[in-house]
Protein backbone atom coordinates (compact mmCIF):
# COMPACT_ATOMS: atom_id res chain seq x y z
CA UNK A 1 0.00 0.00 0.00
CA UNK A 2 2.75 2.39 1.04
CA UNK A 3 4.82 1.90 -2.64
CA UNK A 4 1.34 2.90 -4.26
CA UNK A 5 1.28 6.24 -2.50
CA UNK A 6 2.04 9.52 -4.66
CA UNK A 7 5.13 11.08 -2.52
CA UNK A 8 4.24 14.15 -4.48
CA UNK A 9 0.71 14.72 -2.98
CA UNK A 10 0.76 13.38 0.60
CA UNK A 11 -1.40 15.69 2.99
CA UNK A 12 0.42 17.81 5.41
CA UNK A 13 -1.95 17.97 7.90
CA UNK A 14 -4.12 15.01 8.87
CA UNK A 15 -6.60 15.17 11.53
CA UNK A 16 -7.35 12.20 13.48
CA UNK A 17 -10.59 11.52 15.48
CA UNK A 18 -9.21 8.16 17.81
CA UNK A 19 -12.92 6.44 18.37
CA UNK A 20 -14.16 3.13 19.43
CA UNK A 21 -11.61 2.40 22.31
CA UNK A 22 -14.42 1.67 24.40
CA UNK A 23 -15.97 -0.99 22.18
CA UNK A 24 -12.72 -2.30 21.65
CA UNK A 25 -12.48 -3.55 24.96
CA UNK A 26 -16.54 -4.34 25.43
CA UNK A 27 -15.59 -7.12 22.60
CA UNK A 28 -12.98 -8.55 24.88
CA UNK A 29 -15.12 -8.60 28.00
CA UNK A 30 -12.84 -5.48 29.80
CA UNK A 31 -12.99 -2.30 30.70
CA UNK A 32 -13.67 0.43 28.39
CA UNK A 33 -10.14 2.18 30.21
CA UNK A 34 -8.45 -1.29 28.66
CA UNK A 35 -9.49 -0.07 25.44
CA UNK A 36 -7.39 3.24 25.89
CA UNK A 37 -4.51 1.91 27.19
CA UNK A 38 -4.10 -0.12 23.86
CA UNK A 39 -4.79 2.72 21.82
CA UNK A 40 -1.40 4.05 22.65
CA UNK A 41 0.19 1.51 20.04
CA UNK A 42 -1.99 3.25 17.34
CA UNK A 43 -1.13 6.18 18.57
CA UNK A 44 2.37 5.44 17.66
CA UNK A 45 1.93 3.91 14.12
CA UNK A 46 0.21 6.72 13.45
CA UNK A 47 2.88 9.77 14.06
CA UNK A 48 5.66 7.25 12.75
CA UNK A 49 3.24 6.63 9.68
CA UNK A 50 2.90 10.43 9.12
CA UNK A 51 6.82 11.00 9.93
CA UNK A 52 8.07 8.38 7.29
CA UNK A 53 5.90 10.23 4.77
CA UNK A 54 6.81 13.14 5.09
CA UNK A 55 3.61 14.83 6.70
CA UNK A 56 4.04 18.09 9.19
CA UNK A 57 0.92 18.20 11.27
CA UNK A 58 -1.06 15.25 13.17
CA UNK A 59 -4.34 16.50 15.15
CA UNK A 60 -5.44 13.87 17.38
CA UNK A 61 -8.77 14.34 19.02
CA UNK A 62 -7.66 12.72 22.41
CA UNK A 63 -10.28 14.67 24.98
CA UNK A 64 -13.42 16.54 24.18
CA UNK A 65 -14.69 19.28 26.10
CA UNK A 66 -17.92 16.73 26.02
CA UNK A 67 -16.16 13.87 27.54
CA UNK A 68 -15.97 15.47 30.81
CA UNK A 69 -19.14 14.38 31.39
CA UNK A 70 -18.40 10.55 31.15
CA UNK A 71 -17.64 8.67 34.40
CA UNK A 72 -15.22 10.20 36.90
CA UNK A 73 -13.47 6.57 37.30
CA UNK A 74 -13.07 6.90 33.58
CA UNK A 75 -11.76 10.66 33.29
CA UNK A 76 -8.66 10.28 36.19
CA UNK A 77 -7.56 6.62 34.37
CA UNK A 78 -7.60 8.81 31.24
CA UNK A 79 -5.64 11.43 32.51
CA UNK A 80 -3.52 9.15 34.40
CA UNK A 81 -3.00 7.62 31.25
CA UNK A 82 -2.03 11.09 29.78
CA UNK A 83 0.46 11.91 31.82
CA UNK A 84 2.06 8.65 31.63
CA UNK A 85 2.08 8.32 27.86
CA UNK A 86 3.42 11.87 27.55
CA UNK A 87 6.59 10.91 30.03
CA UNK A 88 7.58 7.85 28.11
CA UNK A 89 7.14 9.33 24.45
CA UNK A 90 9.78 12.26 25.05
CA UNK A 91 12.42 10.55 24.57
CA UNK A 92 11.41 8.89 21.31
CA UNK A 93 10.13 12.24 20.00
CA UNK A 94 13.19 13.91 20.10
CA UNK A 95 15.11 10.85 18.77
CA UNK A 96 12.69 11.64 15.50
CA UNK A 97 12.82 15.07 15.53
CA UNK A 98 8.71 15.39 16.38
CA UNK A 99 7.39 18.58 18.51
CA UNK A 100 4.67 18.20 20.63
CA UNK A 101 1.91 21.08 20.49
CA UNK A 102 -2.03 21.56 21.98
CA UNK A 103 -5.33 22.65 20.63
CA UNK A 104 -8.55 23.34 23.69
CA UNK A 105 -8.99 24.55 27.21
CA UNK A 106 -5.62 23.23 28.63
CA UNK A 107 -6.43 24.95 31.74
CA UNK A 108 -9.14 23.06 32.44
CA UNK A 109 -7.00 19.74 32.57
CA UNK A 110 -5.63 18.89 36.11
CA UNK A 111 -2.24 20.54 37.49
CA UNK A 112 -0.14 17.29 36.99
CA UNK A 113 -1.47 16.76 33.26
CA UNK A 114 -0.99 20.52 32.23
CA UNK A 115 2.50 20.38 34.17
CA UNK A 116 3.63 17.66 32.27
CA UNK A 117 2.31 18.51 28.89
CA UNK A 118 3.63 22.29 29.23
CA UNK A 119 7.46 20.28 30.10
CA UNK A 120 7.24 18.31 26.96
CA UNK A 121 6.00 21.11 24.68
CA UNK A 122 9.30 23.03 26.32
CA UNK A 123 11.58 19.99 25.43
CA UNK A 124 10.17 19.46 22.12
CA UNK A 125 9.71 22.76 20.43
CA UNK A 126 13.00 22.80 18.89
CA UNK A 127 12.22 20.22 16.71
CA UNK A 128 11.31 20.64 13.24
CA UNK A 129 9.68 17.36 12.11
CA UNK A 130 6.43 16.13 12.29
CA UNK A 131 4.21 18.50 14.74
CA UNK A 132 1.96 16.21 16.78
CA UNK A 133 -1.21 18.34 18.02
CA UNK A 134 -2.77 16.85 21.13
CA UNK A 135 -7.14 18.38 21.23
CA UNK A 136 -7.21 18.09 24.92
CA UNK A 137 -10.94 19.38 26.85
CA UNK A 138 -11.46 20.52 23.00
CA UNK A 139 -14.73 21.30 20.75
CA UNK A 140 -14.81 23.33 17.55
CA UNK A 141 -17.81 25.43 18.80
CA UNK A 142 -15.60 26.27 22.01
CA UNK A 143 -13.08 27.26 19.92
CA UNK A 144 -15.07 29.56 17.90
CA UNK A 145 -16.35 31.32 20.75
CA UNK A 146 -13.54 31.89 22.43
CA UNK A 147 -12.34 33.30 18.71
CA UNK A 148 -15.75 35.60 18.58
CA UNK A 149 -15.11 36.85 22.36
CA UNK A 150 -11.66 37.72 21.81
CA UNK A 151 -12.28 39.68 18.63
CA UNK A 152 -15.49 41.36 20.12
CA UNK A 153 -12.62 42.66 22.54
CA UNK A 154 -10.83 44.31 20.11
CA UNK A 155 -13.31 45.87 18.29
CA UNK A 156 -14.94 47.25 22.21
CA UNK A 157 -11.31 48.47 22.62
CA UNK A 158 -11.13 50.08 19.87
CA UNK A 159 -8.20 47.87 18.52
CA UNK A 160 -9.84 46.16 15.80
CA UNK A 161 -11.84 47.86 13.18
CA UNK A 162 -15.32 45.41 12.54
CA UNK A 163 -14.82 46.10 8.77
CA UNK A 164 -11.66 44.35 9.18
CA UNK A 165 -12.74 40.82 10.31
CA UNK A 166 -12.74 37.89 8.00
CA UNK A 167 -11.74 34.90 7.31
CA UNK A 168 -8.41 35.15 7.68
CA UNK A 169 -8.64 36.86 10.65
CA UNK A 170 -10.82 34.76 12.49
CA UNK A 171 -8.67 32.08 11.56
CA UNK A 172 -5.37 34.07 13.40
CA UNK A 173 -7.75 33.96 16.64
CA UNK A 174 -8.34 30.16 16.32
CA UNK A 175 -6.00 27.58 18.79
CA UNK A 176 -5.04 26.37 15.17
CA UNK A 177 -3.21 29.82 14.17
CA UNK A 178 -0.37 29.22 12.37
CA UNK A 179 -1.05 25.37 11.00
CA UNK A 180 -2.68 24.73 7.93
CA UNK A 181 -6.14 23.07 7.76
CA UNK A 182 -6.12 19.75 7.68
CA UNK A 183 -6.43 18.31 4.04
CA UNK A 184 -7.55 14.31 5.26
CA UNK A 185 -9.81 13.92 8.15
CA UNK A 186 -9.60 10.14 9.48
CA UNK A 187 -12.48 9.06 11.56
CA UNK A 188 -12.03 5.18 12.92
CA UNK A 189 -15.28 2.82 13.90
CA UNK A 190 -17.15 3.19 11.53
CA UNK A 191 -18.99 6.83 12.73
CA UNK A 192 -19.80 9.18 9.85
CA UNK A 193 -19.94 12.40 12.01
CA UNK A 194 -17.24 14.68 13.07
CA UNK A 195 -18.20 15.35 16.35
CA UNK A 196 -17.65 18.92 16.84
CA UNK A 197 -13.69 18.46 15.84
CA UNK A 198 -12.30 21.63 14.25
CA UNK A 199 -15.51 23.13 12.88
CA UNK A 200 -13.73 25.82 10.92
CA UNK A 201 -10.98 24.15 9.76
CA UNK A 202 -12.46 21.31 7.97
CA UNK A 203 -14.44 23.38 5.65
CA UNK A 204 -12.72 21.27 2.58
CA UNK A 205 -10.89 18.94 3.89
CA UNK A 206 -11.78 15.28 2.20
CA UNK A 207 -13.54 13.15 5.05
CA UNK A 208 -12.27 9.17 5.33
CA UNK A 209 -14.20 6.37 7.49
CA UNK A 210 -13.37 3.46 8.40
CA UNK A 211 -14.96 0.85 10.12
CA UNK A 212 -11.41 -0.11 12.03
CA UNK A 213 -11.51 0.23 15.84
CA UNK A 214 -8.91 2.61 17.08
CA UNK A 215 -6.86 0.30 18.63
CA UNK A 216 -6.59 -2.25 16.13
CA UNK A 217 -5.41 1.20 13.66
CA UNK A 218 -1.49 0.40 12.34
CA UNK A 219 0.28 2.42 9.48
CA UNK A 220 -1.24 0.40 6.63
CA UNK A 221 -4.60 1.59 7.63
CA UNK A 222 -3.18 5.19 7.18
CA UNK A 223 -1.88 4.36 4.15
CA UNK A 224 -5.09 2.94 2.96
CA UNK A 225 -6.30 6.67 4.04
CA UNK A 226 -4.11 8.71 2.21
CA UNK A 227 -4.65 6.50 -1.06
CA UNK A 228 -7.87 7.62 -0.94
CA UNK A 229 -7.16 10.93 -0.69
CA UNK A 230 -4.76 11.16 -3.48
CA UNK A 231 -7.78 9.73 -5.58
CA UNK A 232 -9.74 12.21 -5.14
CA UNK A 233 -9.85 15.91 -7.03
CA UNK A 234 -9.99 18.49 -4.75
CA UNK A 235 -12.35 21.29 -6.64
CA UNK A 236 -12.40 24.08 -3.80
CA UNK A 237 -15.75 25.08 -5.39
CA UNK A 238 -14.31 24.87 -9.31
CA UNK A 239 -15.25 22.99 -11.87
CA UNK A 240 -13.73 19.66 -12.67
CA UNK A 241 -12.50 21.53 -15.96
CA UNK A 242 -10.76 24.15 -14.19
CA UNK A 243 -8.74 22.28 -12.14
CA UNK A 244 -7.15 20.07 -14.71
CA UNK A 245 -6.81 23.01 -16.65
CA UNK A 246 -4.76 24.56 -14.31
CA UNK A 247 -2.61 21.59 -13.82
Amino acid sequence: MKNQLDKNNIPQHIAVIMDGNGRWAQKKGAMRIFGHRNAMTAVRESIEGAAELGVKFITLYAFSTENWSRPKEEIEALMELLVQAIKDEVPTMMKNNIRLSTIGDVDSLPDKCRQHLEWSKNETKNNTGLTVVLALSYSGRWEITEAVKEIVKKVGQGSLDIDHIDPRLIGEHLNTSGMPDPELLIRTSGELRISNFMLWQLAYTELYFTEVLWPDFRKEHLHEAILAFQKRERRFGKTGTQIKHKC
